[in-house]
């Protein structure tokens, strides 16, 4: 195989941007929107007077939910597409045109969404579903209406808000992505200083030379300190929109909402919450053995990812596809055959180039094909990252089999298979490494799990202070710093030097910009996989087809519902700990493994 990184092939939809075919699929797409629109009109979808359903109350349903994952189908289809070509390349104003021309059209469609809801709130749903095999197959959708039936505004303030969210908190977090997307950093390297995209500077902090991570971190801080004005804004904006409509839908916090929004309750997050808290001493010890393996007295910010163990070139990307190949079919045909998929049919970009966001992730594309964005490193962390990403598209894979209503899969549950995935390819290799092969693996898994579970919680923290602060007023840019420099001593503890943390990390973040709470959903997703992990090395073959049912569930049933199928209660610290014991196993064998060393 070559060592060119790939790019992804979109042109296997639609011969392009701007061919007749997408042209044609535009306008298909929104003859659906408008349809649907005039299907709500004409049957009046919104709250009623009585809860009473007859004959008709189901033949309406049954058609308004035809219609509505027929749009859905169609609209998702299209975004992705479109979003493969800004995702690579931000400064693609065709992409961003059209990408703006389907919001437009889908506002129309979201302005539905408050009205279907107090339509649903307002029924008998337990008759509705004995009535309507169709609403028996989206129970758990209908039921979940009735519950935020109880959180709407009035629907002309409804309305207000969805014709506002594209000039408002859309606005800015495309500002904020397009912005930071183009953001080049001037750095010196070899005594040359060229511009650089800030992606490929952040990538260095993997370099294993420590003046060489030194210099890009602080040619990324000036970076950030030179643009943090608007980025402030961008983050004021979409905190201070997510405050105001969550008070105004009569929720006692973003928090509550988004718990909401994951399928999960309080409970369940503040056991797992004070499970890892409990945790951090163990995360301490880890990173004080990492400080000695590449010798020094205490890590700073920019050692975090330092490469440990030797040298992790030879992880080039080709060797990425056999090590993946053979440990995903240690789980299964069906898991390594996604994966050759993936690789042989281009669904993968993995080149760091300008223009290009940072990170990773995998979206649907259509049917049971994904396509899975990464900035690939030359080190077992990319390795993993890539795993991690295709455990995504396994899930879609899974989920292919259910309607677009049935497949909206809360961030708790889409990192299920994620890390079910990275664990394979992990346990699979360490069983044949050698002593430094399990510190370079162990490591890469320590230093993943941290950021999971210890900077998930600096960034929990920094969210939570930061949406109570915000009711107040605007925050400035040396506030929401100095919020990141206290959550990061509060979780990281004496375990970094307190004078090189990264004040900037809220700026760095993506998260902050999207979702409120895009943060814990992945401190579960871990946690979560890990005791799936434990039960799948009990009795393989018995999870293996319970798995993918839940897999294929995910957008049906709560957190609590789905996880008790395997025996598991996550309103209880014990379960959480029992994951969290796991990683602590690790942390023990890191240490063995760096004092061998000498």
């Amino acid at each position: 195989m070559s060592d060119r990184l790939p790019h992804w092939d979109m042109s296997v939809v639609y011969p392009g941007l701007d061919s007749p075919e997408f042209e044609a699929a535009m306008v298909d797409a929104i003859a659906e929107m408008d349809a649907l629109v005039a299907l709500f009109a004409d049957h009046a979808i919104g709250p009623r007077g009585t809860s009473d359903v007859d004959d008709e109350t189901v033949r309406v349903f049954e058609e308004v939910m035809t219609h509505l994952n027929a749009t859905f189908a169609k609209e998702s289809g299209l975004v992705a597409y479109i979003h493969g070509f800004i995702a690579t390349d931000s400064t693609n104003e065709l992409a961003q045109a059209k990408n703006s021309e389907l919001s437009q059209h889908w506002l129309k469609v979201q302005m539905l969404d408050a009205r279907l809801t107090a339509w649903l709130g307002s029924l008998d749903v337990d008759t509705l579903i004995d009535r309507s095999e169709v609403a028996a197959d989206h129970e758990f959708m209908v039921r979940r209406a009735k519950v935020e039936a109880e959180h709407l505004m009035s629907p002309g303030e409804e309305v207000l808000a969805a014709q506002l969210s594209l000039s408002g908190g859309s606005a800015w977090r495309k500002l904020y992505g397009n912005f930071t997307s183009q953001l080049t950093v001037e750095l010196e390297l070899d005594g040359k200083t060229e511009e650089h995209p800030m992606s490929a500077v952040r990538n260095l902090a993997h370099n294993p030379n420590r003046d060489v991570r030194r210099k890009a971190y602080e040619a990324e801080l000036a970076a950030w300190e030179t643009s943090a004005v608007p980025i402030a804004a961008a983050l004021n904006s979409v905190k201070g929109e997510t405050n105001t409509l969550s008070a105004g839908r009569l929720w006692a916090s973003p928090l509550d909402e988004a718990c909401h929004g994951n399928n999960m309750d309080r409970e369940s997050l503040d056991a797992m919450m004070s499970a890892a808290r409990e945790a951090f001493p163990h995360f301490r010890r880890y990173l004080r053995a990492k400080a000695k393996a590449i010798g020094v007295d205490r890590l700073a910010w920019y050692d975090l990812f330092a490469t440990v163990g030797g040298d992790e070139s030879a992880w080039r990307y080709a060797d990425a596809e056999d090590f993946i190949l053979e440990h995903f079919a240690t789980y299964s045909a069906d898991m390594r055959d996604l994966a050759a998929r993936a690789f042989s049919e281009r669904w993968i970009d993995a080149e760091p180039r300008a223009g290009k966001v940072d990170g990773a992730f995998c979206m649907r594309l259509r049917d049971d094909e994904s396509r899975i964005l990464t900035n690939f490193k030359p080190s077992f962390s990319g390795v993993r990252t890539l795993a991690h990403e295709l455990g995504h598209a396994y899930h879609n894979l899974r989920l292919a089999i259910r309607t677009p209503l049935q497949r909206s899969t809360p961030m708790v549950l889409a990192e299920t298979a994620s890390t079910f995935c990275e664990t394979i390819v992990r346990e699979a290799s360490l069983r044949t490494a050698s002593e430094a092969e399990q510190l370079v693996i162990v490591e890469n898994t320590l230093e993943s799990a941290c950021q999971v579970v210890v900077d998930i919680t600096c960034r929990y923290l920094f969210e939570q202070e930061t949406f109570e602060r915000r009711r107040d007023r605007e925050l400035s840019v040396s506030e929401l710093n100095d919020i990141m420099l206290r959550a990061q001593l509060d979780t990281y503890g004496d375990a970094l030097d307190p004078n090189l943390l990264h004040p900037y990390m809220w700026a760095a973040k993506p998260h902050y910009y999207g979702q409120s709470y895009y943060n814990f959903p992945y401190m579960f997703g871990l946690l979560f996989g890990l005791g799936l992990y434990a039960r799948y090395s009990e009795a393989p073959d018995a999870f293996r087809a319970s798995y993918d049912d839940l897999l294929s569930s995910t957008g049906m049933a709560d957190a609590g519902e789905l996880s008790a199928r395997f025996g598991i209660d996550i309103r209880t610290p014990e379960f959480w700990a029992g994951s969290l014991d796991l990683i602590r196993q690790d942390v023990d064998r890191f240490e063995a493994l760096v004092a061998a060393r000498g």
